[in-house]
Parts: C-alpha cells; structure tokens; sequence
C-alpha cells in the first residue's frame, strides 16, 4: 500500500538459505479445546493484530462465489469455501469474519452450528475434527459492500460497481477466513454480474458462463495469496491485453470510458517489469496488470497479480509524469517484496514498505534523474520524529483507534527505505544486490520476518549484523549513516521547540 499525497509462528529452516546461497553464488480459524468460552475470538498473537489470523489449521484453498445484484446498495450473496488441513484436534473453528450474515455452515458436508464472537465466525462441527486431517468448510453468507461508520477497507464502491481493498486485515469484511498474511493459500474466485458489467479477479480466468441477464466469471491463482491481497473488480469495464517480459500476460481493468486516456501510462508497465526483473530476477506470478477505479481511497494497493489504483492519479495534471511512474514501479515491485514474500507478522510491514519504496526512489534515481541519496539524506533528516511518532521501523506502534491502516506510517516507508541505503552503506553494493535477489528467491511464495533477513544479511556479508540491525531497525535513535558522519537528524524535542 502506498498512501498518496492525498504466538510466534516458527522460522523457515535455515537449509533454505544456505541452498539459495549456492545457487547464487553459482549464478477463522481458532479451536475450541484452548478456548473453552465460544464467545472468545482468539487469533495468532499478532503484536499488532491479535485477535486474527486462527491456530488450529492452515488454509489450502478457498473459493469464493459472489453475486453482484447490479447496484452497491445491496449485499452480494456469496458461498465461501475454505479446505484446511488441521494440526489440532478441532471441537469448535473460529474463522474471522464480520460485516455480513451467514445463512449456514457445513463442515465436511454435515451441517454445523454456528455463533459469532467479535469479529469471528465460531462454528461447531457435529463432530470434532482430528488433528493431521483435512476439513471442508462451506459458508454461505452475505458480502454487504455498504460502508458502515468507523469501517476500515473491504469492498470499496466505485462510480460503476465495487473494488477490494483489504489491507491490513479487512478481508473478513468481505469473506469468511483466517486473515492473516501467514496463513497463505490458492484462490479460485466466482462472480456472477449482470450483463454489461464486467468482473476481473486474482489470477488467470479459468472461463465465463453467459445466460440471458448474467454473467459468471472464474478466475484462478497459480500462486498461494494472502488474504489481505485479494481482488475483485465488478464495473463497465473494458480489459487491455497486452504481452510482457518472457511472454508474461499483462491485462489492465480500466473504466471503458477512459481507455483511450490510460492507455499512454499502461503501455509502460511491460519495461517496468522487464526493469525490476533486472533488479532482482523472474516476475514471480502468472499475470500482472493495472485495475483503475474510479473511486476516492487515498491509497494505492498492491493487490496480487491486480494492482489497485486510483484513477485521477493518472487523469489529474497535479503529479509529474516521473513521480505516477514511480508510483506504478512502488506497487509493481511489492508484487515480490509484500506478495510472493510476505510478511510473518504485520511488525514486518518495513520489509514490504522499505524494499517498494527502494526501487520507486531508484528508478526515480535512473529514469528521471531524481538522486537517491538526496532522498535518503532528507529521510535522515526526519527519522528521529519518526521513529518518535510511529515507532522504529520493525517494531511500529499499533493502529489508532478505529484508523487500522494507520500501520502505515513513513517510518515503514522512507524510514525502511533508509535502512536499505545504510545496508548497502554498510555490506557495499554486489552483496547487497546479491541479497536482494537471494531474499525473493529463498523465500517466493512463502512468507519471511525480519530475523530471516538478518540472518540472510549476515550469511552473505559473511559477518554478524546483528548489531548494525539491533540499531538500525529498534532503536528510538537514528544511528550514524555509514559513510555520511556528516548526516543529521532533527530531535523531536527539538521540532516542538522551533
């Protein structure tokens, strides 16, 4: 996500690493027996977000069926599917979810009853489900795209139908599931719409079924997604096919009126990813592509596969054509730092953030002359006020009330970004961009915390970081940049007092 101007889960072994060392150096879900209450909702432990995400099982697959009635004023009926392999005895499931009305619940094809708790879903199967088994759960519910007061992401409602925007943790506005971005799985996505709409999702279509007044579309991912990734654009759309790297599909969703207009600023998003895969290697999905809405959010959002944008960022005469094409590489490159890799937690949002944030600062640096370090010095300048105000970059403060996008914070963007410059500062540029590669390589389609990329630094450093991280990534203090002594940062106390 880039805003415009406008318990602990265990770490991935470590043989991983030392393998892709090589290869580069040669080239709701909660169970009942812990919560004896089934009024609790009880999630993963998220520093930031502890009541989502479920223990219990791991999601493997959902499909998702939705029937859009051709007005946002109504909920959509949709089925939501979820098949999860369970590493504990299940008596009750917690799924979160909230913002709709369920109808009813099957588990495993037998009929279960069902209660809600806060934000979750709590069901309870006719009979337990035993550990190491798979487990069919079938919930057919509302999706209501109506925004109610203090709601924060879900459906968002453009001029001609609906979008998603579930980040950080509002998939459960829109489906039942364990929301959280641990928790990955593949996606098949269904929507029904009236004819003379047109519905685009996640992945590659996988076919359309017309009738008379509707239209069903199916689409597919290839790559397991996170939920808070998920998309669903339904509007008068048209669709722009067009041919990237190494034969990769490209589409963009852009209102039909505007093609004409968008077209000029679609057409570079082929040299973009052809520019990133330079950087750090192969697009790592089936598809890319833009989807314009026109709608107001204040953000762009990193979407798997279908990067949300708003539509006046590229209509307006208000932002320099160096800077929406920065922005374009922002959300482009999240597609491996955010997507493929994702977070473990949401403190290790900066890894997102900062590395998107790197390379729309660096192709600003190549493509529009716009120098790096002037940038990261800048940053410098303001880290102390923010790491003040939201935190140092891997230990961010948590949301404001009723604001839970509020994560996002310059201390997970420029002030990430500044510990991926005093990095390359310090480990000096080959290994740096050797890291960079090896890091969506280990880790692609899976998900990292910032301890995996301290031990991948130092691993290719071939010397302990752990200090030059410790400060860098937790300290209330910004260290001295390496090689600028000279760099200041202005003390908050200081700020007040001006």
């Amino acid at each position: 996500m880039l805003l415009t101007p406008r318990p602990r889960i265990p770490r991935p072994p470590t043989r991983r690493i030392k393998a892709a060392l090589l290869a580069s150096a040669v080239s709701v879900c909660l169970i009942a027996a812990s919560a004896p209450n089934p009024a609790a909702s009880v999630g993963v432990g998220d520093r930031l977000f502890p009541h989502l995400g479920n223990p219990g099982y791991d999601v493997k697959s959902y499909d998702l069926a939705f029937t859009y009635p051709g007005t946002n004023s109504k909920p959509l009926a949709a089925v939501t599917t979820i098949d999860a392999v369970t590493s504990s005895r299940l008596e009750r499931v917690n799924l979160d979810y909230a913002h709709g009305t369920v109808g009813s619940v099957e588990v495993n094809g037998v009929p279960a009853t069902f209660t809600s708790a806060g934000e979750d879903l709590v069901v309870t199967p006719a009979r337990p489900v035993p550990a190491g088994s798979w487990m069919h759960i079938t919930v057919r519910h509302t999706s209501d795209p109506v925004v109610t007061k203090g709601q924060d992401g879900g459906w968002v409602q453009t001029k001609d139908g609906l979008a998603m925007a579930n980040q950080a943790d509002a998939a459960h506005l829109v489906f039942p599931c364990s929301d959280h971005p641990s928790d990955k799985a593949m996606f098949t996505i269904h929507v029904t719409a009236p004819n003379g709409y047109t519905a685009v999702a996640n992945g590659l279509p996988a076919g359309a079924d017309r009738t008379r007044r509707s239209t069903t579309w199916t689409y597919r991912t290839e790559h397991p997604m996170a939920t808070e990734l998920a998309q669903v654009s339904i509007g008068r759309s048209t669709v722009l096919h067009r041919t990237g790297p190494h034969g990769l599909p490209v589409r963009d969703v852009v209102p039909t009126k505007d093609s004409k207009t968008l077209e000029p600023w679609l057409k570079k998003t082929p040299d973009q990813i052809a520019w990133m895969e330079g950087k750090v290697g192969r697009y790592p999905f089936e598809t890319y592509g833009l989807l314009m809405a026109e709608a107001k959010t204040g953000f762009e959002l990193e979407t798997q596969t279908l990067s949300l944008f708003e539509r006046k960022l590229f209509t307006e005469p208000v932002y320099p054509q160096w800077y929406v094409e920065s922005i374009m590489v922002h959300e482009l490159s999240h597609q491996w730092f955010g997507d493929s890799v994702s977070p473990r937690t949401w403190s290790d949002l900066w890894l997102n953030e900062g590395h998107a944030t790197w390379y729309e600062a660096l192709y600003a640096e190549e493509k529009a002359h716009k120098p790096m370090e002037a940038r990261m010095k800048a940053a410098y300048g303001a880290s102390d006020t923010w790491r003040a105000v939201g935190g140092p970059p891997a230990e961010p403060k948590g949301p404001e009330p009723g604001q839970k996008i509020s994560i996002f914070r310059p201390n997970v963007y420029d002030g990430a970004a500044l510990v991926l410059y005093a990095l390359r500062q310090e480990i000096g540029r080959p290994a740096f961009e050797r890291l960079e590669r090896t890091w969506v390589n280990v880790h692609r389609d899976g998900v990292a915390s910032t301890a995996d990329f301290e031990e991948l630094s130092s691993a290719l450093a071939a010397r302990d970081l752990s200090g030059f991280f410790k400060a860098w990534l937790y300290g209330e203090k910004t260290p001295p940049m390496p090689g600028h002594p000279d760099w200041k940062s202005d003390a908050p106390q200081a700020r007040k007092g001006s």
